[in-house]
């Protein structure tokens, strides 16, 4: 004898399967979303600011500061930050900085007999990246900032 109220168990089922592929179907589309603006800005910024900046390192670090900086923002008080993590964080600074870029820069200086600029590339990264990042967290606090809560006259506290 079949189970009393199984065919509502599968169907529930079914309905939970398609609430969640839409679910990751949106979060896929927020990442791609903010991956092509990524990888095309970091892709022009070597083309288009790598001459003027000394070569492929100098873009390289210009986006990886730009993008702790927008990491720093993203970790603030933010409202609808689910959403803004997903679109900016993983899917516009997943593409505009690179660790693995930033490696093959120190590598090519210290291969070139440049030690001493892939050094102070490594040390400039570093305490510049976190600057930004800090940087980025105390502008998102300040701009999302809770109002204080309202004083009622006459009321000690």
């Amino acid at each position: 004898m079949a189970e009393v109220g199984s065919g509502s168990s599968a169907a529930s089922q079914r309905l939970l399967a398609r609430r969640r592929l839409r679910f990751e179907l949106r979060e896929l589309l927020l990442v791609a979303a903010g991956a092509v603006p990524g990888a095309l800005l970091r892709w022009q910024a070597g083309v288009q600011l790598g001459p003027l900046l000394g070569g492929a390192a100098g873009a390289d670090l210009l986006v990886n500061l730009l993008g702790s900086f927008v990491l720093g923002v993203l970790a603030g008080p933010i409202p609808h930050r689910t959403t803004l993590l997903l679109w900016l964080g993983i899917g516009f600074c997943g593409c505009l900085t690179t660790f693995s870029s930033w490696m093959l820069d120190v590598v090519r200086l210290l291969q070139a007999g440049q030690p001493g600029t892939a050094l102070a590339l490594v040390v400039a990264s570093l305490v510049l990246g976190l600057a930004c990042a800090a940087l980025g967290l105390a502008c998102s606090r300040w701009l999302f900032r809770r109002p204080p809560p309202l004083r009622r006259p006459g009321r000690l506290r």
